[in-house]
């Protein structure tokens, strides 16, 4: 009996002892994002749009702590914008209202959340109406990394892959809620990685033969589904949330809705080309396809550092 006693006495202080670990462990993160109001290309060709930014940029930064992190997050409204922004992470438990209210030009809101989950999740403007803001670019990821670092088999490259609609008038909201899009895209650009479909194209995806490679998708919408697909590949597993306890294994496809995101990974035993699409045809057609080159000759700079999101 005082044996089995100390013995569970000694599995308590472990796991006080486990807890205080990754407690410490745990750290603040810092994110500032500024709200800007900017004419981007969102095809091969240079043509301009009227987009509204995180920081200038379609898809907005990445964003990318670990399981457990505070993140003291700002959202700086610029003085010369027309809109009042917002943010709203999926990745935070929040008070709608107070957290994710929007922010007239010239102001700033602050808050602090713990990304209690781990996974790829969705973050977006939430200032009304929601669905004009997100199809003027008001998009990004925020990755969270386990706490566990062997909760997934490690990746040999990343990438971000973010699918939205592009509409001729993001201003014109009935044709935004007639689901009226001319082009269905990733990263904000029609067939940005697609050299096949476009011969303006000059990025694609890279990797080698028998590499991890990891994608981090993320559905902005604002309407359309996604059938997740890699022509002639399998994805060999899948996470939906991109949450390691979600594994699933050997998946031709997967439907993701809009707001939802997933983590898939790709491993070629060949070299040659992998098509990734959304298996709606007419989304995947009208730009949202991304072509990944398996080589032994594959940048070794691409799916790493800034390469991660290719712009």
């Amino acid at each position: 009996m005082i044996s089995h006693k100390r013995n569970l006495l000694s599995v308590g202080v472990l796991a006080m002892i486990l807890a205080a670990a990754s407690a410490a462990a745990a750290k603040t993160v810092t994110v500032t994002l500024h709200a800007k109001e900017v004419d981007l290309p969102i095809d091969n060709k240079g043509t301009m749009y009227r987009a509204w930014t995180f920081d200038g940029k379609v898809p907005g930064p990445l964003v990318r702590v670990t399981e457990g992190d505070t993140i003291d997050f700002t959202l700086v409204n610029d003085p010369a914008n027309k809109n009042s922004h917002a943010m709203d992470f999926h990745a935070a438990q929040l008070d709608v209202v107070k957290d994710f209210g929007a922010v007239k030009p010239g102001e700033s809101k602050h808050y602090t959340f713990t990304a209690h989950y781990p996974g790829v999740f969705y973050y977006h403007c939430g200032a009304d109406p929601m669905i004009q803001h997100i199809a003027h670019g008001m998009f990004g990821a925020i990755i969270v990394d386990p706490r566990d670092p062997r909760a997934m088999p490690k990746a040999d490259r990343e990438y971000v892959l973010i699918q939205s609609e592009i509409y001729p008038n993001p201003d014109d909201i009935e044709s935004l809620m007639a689901d009226k899009w001319k082009n269905v895209a990733f990263n904000f650009g029609v067939f940005k990685y697609d050299p096949v479909h476009d011969s303006n194209a000059t990025r694609w995806l890279q990797a080698k033969p028998g590499e991890r490679v990891r994608i981090y998708f993320v559905n902005a919408g604002p309407n359309e589904f996604s059938s997740f697909h890699p022509i002639a590949g399998i994805w060999d597993r899948v996470y939906p949330s991109g949450n390691p306890r979600n594994a699933i294994y050997g998946l031709q496809s997967l439907t993701v809705g809009p707001g939802d995101a997933a983590t898939f990974d790709l491993v070629s035993p060949v070299e040659g080309a992998n098509a990734i699409v959304t298996h709606s045809l007419r989304s995947a057609l009208s730009g949202a396809i991304a072509v990944i080159m398996f080589t032994k000759d594959a940048d070794p700079s691409m799916g790493h550092g800034e390469q991660i999101v290719v712009r």
